[in-house]
């Protein structure tokens, strides 16, 4: 009786500590799929979707999809749709997926 009164009492311990490990893993998690779901593809997005880039609105938008397909997201740069500061700013959040 005295070992099953040790064990339930270990377990019982042993929760709080699991509840706050999974608990400070969700936001990491969370965060990471939150970045993935920000990224736009510059080969595949509408116009709508890249005027919501800080330095790209409608005209550049449509610059963009326009100059398409892109082997890298450099070249918006490279073929002079946006300037290199405006691409400084929008780099992480956009990918040139091919295919």
């Amino acid at each position: 009786m005295k070992r099953l009164t040790t064990m339930l009492l270990a377990a019982v311990l042993a929760l709080p500590i699991a509840g706050i490990s999974a608990d400070k893993a969700k936001p990491a998690a969370a965060s990471a799929a939150q970045a993935d779901a920000e990224v736009i593809d510059i080969n595949r997005a509408s116009a709508e979707e890249l005027a919501t880039l800080k330095g790209i609105g409608e005209v550049r938008a449509k610059a963009i999809v326009k100059g398409r397909p892109y082997a890298r997201k450099d070249d918006l740069v490279k073929k002079k749709i946006i300037p290199q500061s405006v691409y400084d700013e929008i780099k992480e959040q956009i990918v040139a997926k091919q295919g």
